[in-house]
This record gives structure tokens, C-alpha cells and sequence, in this order.
């Protein structure tokens, strides 16, 4: 497939998800950010095996920009669902029925 569809499938994906996610309820967030760390640790286990494909590669280049952009992509979807569990954790944190200066 050429580079050029590629980005149009990204960019497109892109506005859709933005579309999608700004029109969620507030009530539904939680929800979705746990649902998202979970396509998030999918991401990451397929961004390691674009880095371990990329190695079987003959060209020098490929194995090298393989394990560039698979690196970028395991950081990033590892910032992502460290974010969202902090993220998570605070907002459920919000709803803990012990307040403080209550005993347990």
C-alpha cells in the first residue's frame, strides 16, 4: 500500500476519533479511558512486533526506521495508558465514599 494512502487512512482516523471522543458524556468517561488503556496495551504488543518483523528485514534501512518508529510507538502508547490509569485512578478517587477526617 503507498505511503500517501496510508496518511489519508491516519488523518482520517484521526478527525473521526476527535469527532467521536468530544462528543462522549462526561458520565461515560471513565469507561472509555479503561477501554482505551486496553487498545492502548494492544498497541504497544503490536508496535513490538512491528520492531521484531522489522529485524527480519534484508535492507538496513528498513531494520533501522522499523525500530525508530516502533520505539516512538511503544513510548507513546506506554505514556498513553500510564496517563489514562492516573487518570482513571483520580477520578475514581473523586467518588471514594470514605472522606477525610471520617475513620474507616
Amino acid at each position: 500500500m503507498s505511503p500517501f494512502i496510508l496518511l489519508i487512512i491516519f488523518a482520517a482516523s484521526t478527525g473521526l476519533g476527535y469527532v467521536i471522543i468530544k462528543n462522549v458524556p462526561s458520565l461515560l468517561h471513565t469507561p472509555l479511558m479503561s477501554g482505551m488503556n486496553a487498545l492502548s496495551g494492544i498497541t504497544i504488543l503490536g508496535a513490538i512486533a512491528a520492531v521484531g518483523l522489522s529485524v527480519l528485514s534484508k535492507n538496513s534501512n528498513e531494520i533501522l526506521l522499523g525500530q525508530i518508529f516502533g520505539g516512538l510507538a511503544i513510548i507513546a502508547a506506554t505514556v498513553n495508558v500510564v496517563g489514562g490509569f492516573l487518570v482513571t485512578h483520580r477520578m475514581l478517587k473523586m467518588f471514594n465514599k470514605n472522606k477525610k477526617g471520617r475513620n474507616r
